[in-house]
């Protein structure tokens, strides 16, 4: 009898052990929300490159958790990325807010960051955003200073030839 309550306890153990895995996973794949019942607003930004965004990314501002990235879609009609944005409704941001695309540490996820503006009118339901700034992306900054590295070295003197 002992020995089947000591396997109850450990299996209790290791099944709560397991559940909290689980749910570390989830929260840092931002694949779990528990902010059900907030409620939010949702304004859509358009950009140019939006790199690896992904849905359910985080919408921060001044360092501050103000909402989650909804959905991702493109416009073939401007040919630019409309990502809309659900902002928890306790958050007030100006309409002439600038949108960017912003990475956590040097290889992190992306997110997107909002630098209010001085307008003294508040976005709405519904709002779109033009004033966006693009995703950096890696593979391009390499490119330019390849580009310009090469560049550098065509544009040097030509060596002296060796005296005998």
């Amino acid at each position: 009898m002992q020995r089947s309550r000591n396997d109850l306890w450990v299996g209790l153990f290791v099944m709560l052990g397991l559940a909290a895995v689980l749910f570390l996973a989830l929260q840092s794949a931002n694949l779990l929300r528990l902010d059900v019942g907030r409620q939010s607003y949702a304004v859509t930004a358009r950009f140019d490159n939006i790199g690896s965004l992904k849905p359910q990314a985080a919408v921060r501002s001044a360092g501050v958790l103000v909402g989650r990235v909804e959905s991702i879609g493109f416009d073939d009609k401007i040919f630019r990325a409309t990502v809309r944005l659900s902002l928890d409704k306790r958050y007030a941001f100006p309409k002439d807010s600038s949108f960017k695309i912003l990475t956590s540490g040097l290889l992190g996820d992306q997110y997107v960051g909002i630098e209010a503006g001085p307008s003294d009118k508040n976005l709405a339901e519904g709002d779109t955003v033009d004033d966006t700034q693009s995703a950096v992306v890696l593979e391009n900054l390499i490119g330019q200073f390849l580009y310009n590295k090469a560049a550098e070295g065509s544009d040097a003197p030509a060596a002296k030839p060796a005296a005998p």
